[in-house]
């Protein structure tokens, strides 16, 4: 019997990145369904998010990301450019967001195509993996290809159907909340919510008790 999951991730989320391969790995390992749920940054769900938290909380971050994504031997880069545009001094978000909306609802269309995680999984790889200007050139065309799909497709898609895709999207956050939490990543399993990167292992344990079986 396949086990299905859900997945709520975001593109500008670190922890997002270095959960991802692992999430992608689970489904070719086990007899597994993860179904990918975009929502957007918190940068944009809640833009006072960074000016209201402790000042050492961007720095740590940073500090662990990096020690993570060593540890696991995961390439780890600050991404150029950032899918959202901010003021790292002053944690200002800018009005004017020329990535993050059409990346969201191009994944959110890759979903429509149950092509979602792969498709988070290789953008992802060009954002934080060290890629410079991987908004330019053909890095998100081949990137697209290698998930299965045609970025230009999706481009097309989330240009002309930006209002439904956004709903999807809202959707998808409602649904984080409702099962019980608001960050990303967290994977949710019949309703109990795994959040970040550290607690794929509890969900696996968790779904071994449930059936999960290799394929």
């Amino acid at each position: 019997m396949t086990l299905k999951a859900d997945v709520y991730w975001s593109f500008r989320s670190p922890y997002s990145y270095l959960a991802t391969r692992r999430y992608v790995a689970l489904t070719e390992k086990y007899d597994l369904s993860i179904n990918q749920r975009f929502v957007y940054p918190l940068a944009i769900r809640d833009p006072d998010f960074f000016e209201k938290n402790h000042p050492n909380w961007l720095g740590y971050t940073f500090r662990d990301i990096f020690r993570v994504a060593q540890f696991m031997d995961i390439p780890m880069a600050p991404p150029n450019p950032d899918p959202i545009v901010q003021d790292i001094a002053t944690r200002k978000i800018a009005e004017d967001q020329p990535h993050i909306f059409l990346l969201t609802r191009m994944g959110q269309a890759a979903a429509r195509r149950g092509k979602g995680l792969e498709f988070a999984d290789e953008v992802s790889r060009l954002i934080w993996g060290g890629v410079q200007g991987w908004n330019e050139g053909d890095h998100l065309a081949q990137a697209a290809v290698r998930a299965g799909l045609d970025l230009a497709e999706l481009k097309a898609e989330a240009e002309a159907s930006a209002e439904e895709l956004d709903s999807e999207v809202a959707a998808n956050q409602n649904a984080l909340e409702a099962a019980g939490h608001w960050g990303v990543p967290t994977l949710v399993f019949e309703g109990e919510p795994f959040f970040g990167q550290d607690r794929i292992e509890l969900a696996v344990w968790r779904m071994e008790q449930k059936g999960l079986a290799e394929r």
